[in-house]
């Protein structure tokens, strides 16, 4: 580990390849497992008050388990979560002419129908963040799913944290990334 302004950044997401492939997995992290994605209250609030623009995006299943469950729920650690279709696809999915899901959130924000581009956890995924007392835990969360995205990774050498810039500067800024990339340097020559 390799700590960074109270963050413990595991030594994973410098050495392990990932490029998400959704040709390939087919946006299969937001349709399998067993529960939904990480919510801030923030980010709930967020949600709850764009639903309105948000919901025409998410499929008709997932748009009937949020006008009933709502929104978010809490998974077996008590976190909450947002809603699942099944107990495996977020309610937010929507699938596109290929087949692949597709998180409508980010469509409506892709659409300009909304200033939110999407859960954290989504964006940094397949990095997992673990709030601690005194400091964050930043890991690599490994899923066979996730194979095709490891492949194409290894293929154009980019470790995870590069191929996540854009969520890792959104939650944490430009200079915890650039202190990231000067750890990839220290870790590089030992």
């Amino acid at each position: 580990m390799i700590e960074i302004d109270n963050v413990l950044v595991s030594k994973s997401v410098f050495d392990r390849k990932f490029v998400c492939d959704l040709s390939a997995c087919k946006g299969a992290c937001c349709v399998e497992g067993e529960g939904g994605a990480p919510l801030t209250d923030e980010e709930i609030e967020i949600i709850s008050d764009n639903l309105e623009s948000i919901l025409p995006y998410a499929d008709e299943k997932g748009q009937e388990v949020i006008q009933e469950q709502g929104i978010w729920a809490r998974d077996t650690d008590g976190e909450k979560v947002t809603t699942l279709v099944n107990g495996a696809q977020c309610s937010f999915v929507f699938f596109d002419e290929e087949g692949t899901s597709k998180c409508g959130i980010e469509q409506a924000f892709n659409d300009g129908k909304i200033e939110f581009i999407k859960p954290i956890s989504c964006h940094l995924y397949p990095i997992r963040l673990r709030e601690y007392r005194n400091f964050t835990a930043m890991n690599y969360h490994e899923w066979e799913i996730c194979a095709p995205a490891c492949s194409c990774g290894e293929e154009l050498d980019v470790p995870v944290f590069r191929f996540l810039k854009e969520p890792i500067i959104r939650k944490f800024g430009d200079e915890f990334f650039d202190q990231l990339k000067e750890a990839e340097k220290l870790l590089s020559k030992t």
